[in-house]
């Protein structure tokens, strides 16, 4: 369960700049805030409870939108891993590169054009094809309409906040990681796996992500970015573990230890390339007044931190 004073602290750094677009944007252009969080950190209990408080305590029309509900559909994702057959990073959904970013380019597109109809909200039902997952009928998706003004979108992802390297960034993250790698004690839980990734592999992410930066992900996109992180990689293995043991719990199935770090395992990579730059520096450029607000977590998900970045 959230704290509801980390909230309030989020909600003071946050609010006023939302305000103040929304009284000086005449577009009728939403906010776009978004949150990134990995693995298990809880990045759609945030965005639920910020959608919540911002509807209800503060009367700021809001709602949230997940990157997942953005995937190509089951014929095309099982296109994409068959076309990478020995790139495990596109075995399964997940990765940038398996999200459909003509939809969310044009999502964003009607969001952000008053003089439009209702924006339809994609939708993606991860239970389908024995968890292969597929994507929801358009007859079934969501709308949001233009009356009431939408004021706040929260666009939530794993994902969301990291930039591109450059190729010889790339490069030499790489190479540093193939000279240090070792077999750590828990080699099971390991948050260093890039020397096990092919160098073309990595790329092809990095060039996906770069993609999403220019289309729909990047700086220019958002008005505010929330960010979840920790101090320590390996609570990540932690905070799946947790989940999972609640699944089990309440529904009687879900992911053994090992299946959790191999799940954990395919987004560690990215983890390894990008956290170093979204953890260090804001996201936005410099001389920018848009939020970028880090909240730090520790190994049970309690707050040990809330600053803004600038």
């Amino acid at each position: 369960m959230l704290d509801p004073s980390a909230i309030s602290q989020v909600l003071d750094l946050l609010v006023p700049p939302i305000r103040d677009h929304l009284q000086n944007d005449h577009r009728q252009r939403p906010y776009i805030l978004g949150v990134s969080g990995l693995q298990g950190s809880g990045k759609s209990t945030w965005a639920k409870a910020l959608t919540d408080v911002l509807n209800n305590t503060f009367k700021i029309n809001t709602r949230t939108v997940s990157l997942d509900d953005f995937y190509h559909d089951h014929d095309t994702l099982r296109a994409i891993r068959d076309a990478n057959a020995d790139n495990p990073l596109l075995r399964t959904r997940g990765q940038p590169g398996t999200h459909d970013e003509a939809l969310a380019l044009e999502f964003f597109s009607s969001l952000n054009d008053a003089s439009r109809g209702p924006t339809l909200i994609p939708a993606f039902d991860k239970s389908r094809f024995d968890g292969e997952g597929d994507r929801v009928d358009e007859s079934q998706w969501e709308a949001i309409p233009r009356a009431p003004r939408l004021e706040v979108l929260i666009f939530e992802g794993w994902c969301v906040g990291f930039q591109p390297l450059s190729d010889e960034e790339l490069v030499a993250k790489v190479s540093t990681a193939k000279d240090a790698a070792t077999e750590g004690p828990d080699v099971e839980m390991k948050t260093t796996t890039l020397a096990t990734h092919q160098l073309e592999h990595l790329k092809l992410i990095n060039d996906n992500i770069r993609r999403y930066c220019e289309n729909f992900m990047g700086s220019s996109h958002f008005d505010g970015l929330l960010h979840l992180t920790t101090e320590d990689l390996r609570n990540v293995y932690s905070w799946r573990l947790d989940q999972e043991d609640a699944l089990r719990s309440a529904k009687g199935t879900g992911m053994a230890r090992e299946e959790v770090a191999a799940f954990v395992q395919g987004y560690m990579p990215a983890y390894e390339l990008y956290l170093d730059h979204l953890s260090s520096r804001p996201f936005f450029p410099p001389g920018s007044n848009k939020a970028h607000v880090r909240v730090t977590l520790d190994n049970t998900r309690r707050v040990v931190g809330i600053r803004r970045c600038s």
